[in-house]
């Protein structure tokens, strides 16, 4: 069995896109640099920077408030794992409600709409300050107290309308001829939306949810304002004490270095199903 063997113009073009590629990595690397040092250089010889560097970069500083934020981080990190569990499932039953058919069903799909339709209108920050406030007012018993749980709950609330709506739209993106094969086997619509819609939906949909969760990784600092301890009130105290906002800036640094794997997650997942896609495979 002979090897394949690259002709001469073969190797000359391949030559030539490699040349290509190297050249617009060093123009790209090069005018970021030229940017990057323009904006440091306009920004370092402001009159007012030696206030700002002292006031949010200062170094002592933000050894000094580190240990206390990251700890207060890895709150934010419970959030983010718990919540996202709950949020995924809650937002899928209630996709499901929504795209129940027949009239029967017409109570089930309406409070579904209407739960998205309010959390999904209403700002988060307002849904936190009435878990958080309102709850506890009303003096239920066995309800809990706690910020956590119940910025928590608020987290749950808001993302769960965004989740479903994500997940109603992978759902109704599947052909109703797949439906239709399904029931021509014999599966009856739990074993049709199990077996069949859910795989295919779930799949098309998840560069969304991943975007989703980003935000979540992010809002979960806004359980701050009922108390809870997180990375974000951990910056607060230590500004408070200090009168230095360098430790906002510490927690901001931590909370991206938190997404950025995320974020590039996503992008790794979207490249990937395109590429799929484009190539004719399943999607």
């Amino acid at each position: 069995m002979t090897s394949h063997v690259k002709s001469e113009r073969q190797l000359a073009r391949e030559r030539y896109r490699r040349s290509r590629a190297i050249r617009s990595a060093g123009i790209a690397g090069a005018s970021s640099l030229v940017v990057v040092v323009a904006l440091i250089v306009a920004i370092v010889s402001s009159p007012g920077w030696s206030r700002v560097r002292e006031t949010f970069f200062s170094w002592h500083h933000a050894k000094d408030a580190f240990p206390s934020i990251l700890e207060g981080l890895w709150l934010n990190v419970r959030l983010l794992v718990v919540c996202g569990a709950v949020i995924l499932a809650f937002g899928l039953v209630l996709a499901l409600l929504r795209t129940l058919r027949g009239p029967v069903f017409f109570p089930l799909r309406a409070l579904a709409t209407v739960y998205t339709d309010l959390f999904r209108g209403l700002p988060l920050i307002i849904t936190l300050l009435l878990c958080i406030f309102g709850i506890p007012a009303l003096r239920l018993t066995g309800v809990t107290n706690d910020p956590i749980y119940l910025g928590g709950f608020a987290l749950v609330l808001t993302y769960s309308a965004y989740v479903a709506e994500v997940f109603r739209a992978g759902i109704e993106s599947v052909h109703p001829s797949q439906r239709a094969a399904a029931r021509s086997l014999g599966l009856n619509w739990r074993q049709t939306t199990r077996f069949v819609v859910l795989p295919q939906a779930v799949r098309r949909v998840v560069p969304p949810l991943l975007n989703d969760l980003v935000s979540l990784s992010k809002d979960t600092g806004l359980v701050s304002i009922g108390g809870a301890v997180d990375a974000v009130y951990a910056a607060q105290i230590y500004s408070g004490k200090t009168f230095n906002f360098t430790s906002y800036v510490v927690a901001g640094l931590l909370f991206i270095v938190l997404t950025i794997p995320l974020t590039r997650l996503t992008d790794w997942v979207a490249a990937r199903m395109n590429r799929r896609q484009s190539q004719g495979g399943t999607v």
